[in-house]
């Protein structure tokens, strides 16, 4: 078996530090980089780029609505073709740092509440799509398994990757529990681990205590979780040590 692990990262700006990055990058496969409108700045997506090229880690965008203040947690009403041209926007920008830097862009995975609109709005999700099939229909599509992510991945040509989430809590249907939930999202390490090897091997217990299926070629580690790293790092050790290969998300999706 085999999982690649991604982390959302460059979310620091200006003066603010956010998340463990450079600690977290020794864990995970693949970095999600916030591309300046729910966090980071030119500054801190060029930093991540190197950091990633030097970690051998690949790099994605992490698009989101323009919205520092509520780290773009906040759905807006946006337009099939605003969409698109949100996410072309945020993709061109991380894009002019990584190509200076000699490094491809391998996904996409929109932030926050773009992402879960985009879950569940077909018109959301394909504007989202078109951006990356006409800036490099190469990129590969991160999104919930049976959503509409990965259905307009599908309808548009896309690779797609179907993903987990290793500190969250996940409703019967198979979407996670919103954030404004209790419960939403899971602290205890051990839970999390455990959690995390069950979704490797096609199971994820719902809030309820319901044990439900899932398939998934990458699992999201959230970097700004207090002790973010040494969770990520006891994550894949669990993981190699059940003999589990933890690779780039390139080399799960065909």
């Amino acid at each position: 078996m085999r999982i690649d692990l991604n982390s959302d990262m460059g979310e620091s700006y200006g003066r603010y530090t956010l998340g463990e990055d450079a600690e977290l990058m020794r864990s995970v496969t693949s970095v999600n980089v916030a591309c300046g409108w729910h966090a980071g700045d030119p500054a801190v997506m060029r930093q991540t780029v190197a950091a990633a090229k030097a970690a051998n880690v690949r790099v994605g965008a992490h698009p989101s609505y323009p919205d520092h203040l509520g780290f773009g947690r906040r759905e807006m009403a946006l337009t099939r073709q605003e969409a698109r041209d949100y996410t072309l926007y945020q993709l061109g920008a991380l894009h002019a740092f990584a190509a200076a830097q000699g490094v491809p862009l391998q996904h996409v995975k929109a932030h926050g509440a773009f992402y879960n609109v985009a879950v569940r709005d077909r018109e959301i999700a394909l504007g989202i799509a078109e951006a990356m099939a006409e800036f490099d229909p190469r990129l590969i599509m991160v999104g919930l398994p049976d959503s509409e992510l990965l259905r307009a991945a599908k309808t548009l040509g896309l690779r797609a990757a179907r993903e987990g989430f290793a500190d969250r809590a996940y409703n019967e249907d198979g979407t996670l529990v919103s954030r404004k939930e209790p419960g939403a999202v899971i602290h205890d390490a051990e839970a999390v681990v455990a959690r995390v090897l069950a979704m490797v091997r096609g199971k994820v217990t719902a809030i309820t205590g319901k044990v439900i299926p899932i398939t998934v070629e990458t699992i999201c580690l959230h970097g700004d979780t207090p002790g973010a790293a040494e969770l990520a790092r006891r994550i894949r050790q669990a993981l190699e040590a059940a003999a589990i290969q933890v690779v780039p998300l390139e080399s799960l999706v065909a």
